[in-house]
């Protein structure tokens, strides 16, 4: 005859097997830690270079198409390290890293994303670079929030951080790439900390 106690774990399992379903639990935070170091470095080089008395001339001397550049180059970087991290983490835990949890989460992160970059995409096109990096940040907050219901719950409270930077940066355009640098630099460093220790840490040792 089943005890108390067995039922318990029952219930734990069948609650542990409905969340492994619905949310994806393997986002790694490495990956969040370094993609703050990149987004760090690439608000240092974009400042040199607007900062800087002799412009380096490529792209027809267009500052605005070199700090693209940039921040191209650090979200390819970005897009790469959080995959391979994650696809090593799901992996090490015997988890599926395609699965319906990962597949919501995607979805609901990819909307507010792509709604944003076209819409900034939109802004530059029309000589408007000042909604460029609230913009960003804006967007990027939104689709955090928007897929946090199928992952971890701290991506939610990252996301609030972001739309609100964002806002400031509205606000406050002359800081902008201060603000930015604070919201994909500084911000993912401490978030990626605070997941591996929570999540990772333990189980790496």
């Amino acid at each position: 005859m089943k005890t108390t106690e067995n039922y318990l774990a029952e219930i734990k399992e069948i609650r542990k097997m409905m969340e492994e379903s619905s949310r994806f639990l393997s986002l790694s935070g490495l990956s969040g830690i370094l993609v703050g170091i990149y987004a760090l470095t690439g608000a240092l080089a974009a400042h040199q270079l607007i900062t800087a008395t002799t412009p380096i001339q490529v792209f027809d001397g267009n500052l605005t198409a070199q700090v693209t550049v940039f921040a191209f180059l650090v979200l390819v970087v970005s897009l790469v390290t959080v995959i391979g991290l994650t696809w090593r983490k799901a992996k090490k835990s015997g988890t599926k890293i395609w699965n319906p949890g990962s597949r919501l989460m995607l979805i609901n992160l990819a909307i507010p994303l792509i709604t944003g970059g076209v819409f900034i995409l939109i802004f530059i096109l029309r000589g408007i670079y000042e909604m460029a990096v609230p913009g960003t940040l804006i967007f990027y907050g939104l689709a955090l929030i928007n897929a946090a219901k199928f992952t971890r719950q701290e991506i939610f409270f990252m996301g609030l951080i972001q739309v609100s930077l964002g806002i400031l940066t509205a606000i406050f355009p002359f800081f902008g790439l201060l603000l930015w640098a604070l919201g994909f630099g500084v911000i993912h460093i401490i978030y990626g900390t605070v997941m591996y220790f929570r999540y990772e840490y333990k189980s790496n040792n």
